[in-house]
């Protein structure tokens, strides 16, 4: 998913504009890493400025919460996602390899977590519009997908795709609140015995 707030329209610009844009992004960069040291907890709008060098006027010229700032990594995050999968094939190869990407960088699980936990609570309604929408486009995406795939293999079935959809990614977020807990937990392995499960 991408943010729809036209920043990425001035790409080739010079001026303020293209430097307004290079600092909010490396904002957004940074913000992670202030989560991985700090915590969620540690990662004020004050102590994320005071990290990354920028003042708290300064990050609310670009964010007008701490909310609306983590929401738009974890943006970023799906974004740089569906770049780096390209063009990979097949649902739960692509399920594994965001699974496998995920486990290297635990503070993007943490966040992401915390946040969804946080969007179900009445005053966070950055995270629950963010959340509801990326929800409502995952399972029309994976039943779009899985729809695909059986056509192309011949297949049928008698299962509503919407709801095996809204399953997967329930097992997918499930897997990955287990990893935070105990990092045995085999989030892409798991996955796959889902599949043949399905």
């Amino acid at each position: 998913m991408t943010s729809n707030d036209g920043t990425g329209s001035g790409a080739g610009a010079r001026g303020p504009y293209a430097k307004g844009v290079q600092r909010r992004q490396e904002i957004l960069d940074q913000t992670l890493d202030v989560v991985a040291s700090r915590g969620i907890d540690g990662a004020s709008l004050r102590a994320i400025g005071e990290a990354i060098g920028v003042s708290h006027a300064a990050l609310r010229h670009y964010f007008s919460s701490r909310e609306a700032l983590l929401v738009e990594v974890l943006r970023e995050r799906d974004a740089a996602s569906n770049r780096a999968l390209g063009d990979t094939a097949g649902v739960f190869t692509r399920l594994g390899v965001v699974a496998d990407r995920n486990v290297s960088e635990p503070a993007l699980v943490t966040l992401y977590t915390t946040l969804l936990g946080a969007s179900v609570e009445s005053g966070n309604e950055t995270a629950r519009s963010y959340f509801a929408e990326r929800f409502a486009t995952a399972r029309s995406d994976l039943a779009t997908q899985l729809r695909d795939e059986l056509a192309a293999s011949g297949r049928h079935t008698d299962a509503d795709l919407d709801q095996v959809a809204s399953l997967i990614i329930a097992a997918f977020d499930g897997l990955q609140v287990q990893w935070l807990l105990d990092r045995d937990v085999d989030i892409a392995g798991t996955l796959r015995l889902l599949e043949r499960v399905l």
